[in-house]
């Protein structure tokens, strides 16, 4: 009897098809995530870090869990920068409350339809709430709608950073790109 009888000869086969298939995964879920970034009722940063989990937990020694643990840390930044900076820039341009209210109830009921909707929702929340909500005249509301539509850039471009950051991190940890790199 030969000596390797017991060990599955396409095992390595095997393991390299699981491998390409949890990279295939992983990476549409990053791609999915980038495009969530921008278009309205995908939650990017959140299939990216489901893509990060989900690689660390089919392939184990492909990253560490401080990878993971970064791109949470990242995840939660890009949900913050989400909900403040809206409210932010209608603050900045001279909004109030109501301001802030009507800009992020907009852009809840504009997300539903498409991404100028989204954008139409944010700046007509902001000033419809501040005209009759708050009392102010067209021209005061007028700015706390262009300030919460440029609150709404910012906090975009904020989810993009993070979002960028995390595949970068995500993608160096798991191809082990650090360790490729002279050390001095």
């Amino acid at each position: 009897m030969h000596r390797n009888f017991l060990q599955p000869r396409g095992f390595a086969s095997c393991l390299v098809g699981v491998d390409y298939l949890v990279w295939s995964l992983t990476v549409s879920l990053l791609l999915i995530g980038l495009i969530g970034c921008i278009v309205p009722l995908l939650p990017g940063t959140t299939f990216i870090l489901i893509g990060a989990v989900l690689h660390k937990l089919l392939l184990p020694d492909s990253m560490g869990w401080s990878v993971v643990a970064w791109v949470s840390a990242l995840w939660f930044l890009s949900i913050v920068a989400d909900f403040i900076g809206v409210m932010i820039g209608a603050k900045l341009f001279g909004g109030g409350k109501w301001g802030m209210t009507g800009a992020t109830g907009g852009a809840f009921v504009g997300m539903f339809f498409s991404l100028p909707a989204l954008l139409l929702g944010t700046f007509l929340g902001a000033v419809v709430a501040e005209k009759y909500g708050a009392k102010r005249t067209d021209r005061e509301s007028l700015k706390a709608g262009v300030g919460a539509t440029v609150g709404f850039f910012i906090s975009t471009a904020a989810r993009l950073f993070c979002a960028v950051a995390m595949i970068a991190l995500i993608i160096a940890a798991a191809t082990d790109w650090f360790s490729a790199m002279p050390t001095p």
